[in-house]
């Protein structure tokens, strides 16, 4: 019996890292709302984890300057619904990205010494992507995910689709979450998740 999870983001990055923790526990995305921000998904958190009563949903933000993961939990759902998943990507969402080091080398061009070992101590795994982007062999992933020079951006206008194509067709989340503890917590909150909401249909529920 198929489950689907809703999904609510931060952005299309986020978008597809979530999709595809929902594949890895065996369940189906469902409706993806992407709030645009933060601050925008924090106000509609109580909305989602409202619906979350009858069915499943995933909410992924990034930690960012907040000090934090459970405090952020506890501050943003402090009565969470039984279907509802609220997890904190530490510091961002990169930092599970950067975990799989040898398939982000691959993918980047670089030599998989550069990548860090230990992403979530990062403050800025943005940062460290595009910094590693700005070593890569390939010409079109500089120009893709690295800014240009006085453009005041902090990325490159390539960067969010270069890490959607990885997460999609190379990302391996076993060998992440190994490295990525809050990433791990993450499979865990949903596999949960997914199990109840299995068990509830087949107890007869709609």
């Amino acid at each position: 019996m198929e489950v689907w999870v809703n999904i609510a983001v931060e952005g299309k990055t986020d978008e597809a890292v979530a999709c595809r923790l929902i594949r890895h526990v065996g369940a189906l995305p469902g409706k993806v709302y992407v709030a645009d921000g933060k601050e925008n998904l924090r106000k509609r958190v109580p909305g989602y984890n409202q619906a979350a009563k009858g069915q499943p949903w995933l909410a992924l933000v990034d930690l960012d300057r907040c000090s934090c993961a459970s405090a952020l939990v506890q501050k943003w759902v402090p009565d969470p619904a039984p279907y509802f998943c609220l997890r904190v990507a530490v510091r961002a969402v990169e930092a599970w990205l950067l975990a799989d080091a040898r398939n982000l080398a691959h993918f980047l061009g670089v030599p998989v010494s550069l990548v860090p070992s230990d992403p979530e101590t990062f403050n800025d795994p943005k940062q460290a992507v595009v910094e590693l982007a700005d070593e890569s062999r390939e010409r079109a992933i500089r120009e893709d995910m690295v800014p240009e020079s006085g453009a005041g951006q902090r990325v490159g206008s390539g960067y969010s689709a270069r890490l959607i194509e990885f997460v999609e067709n190379y990302w391996d989340i076993t060998q992440a979450a190994q490295y990525a503890p809050s990433l791990h917590r993450a499979i865990d909150c949903l596999t949960r998740l997914v199990q109840r909401y299995h068990s509830f249909l087949l107890g007869g529920g709609q």
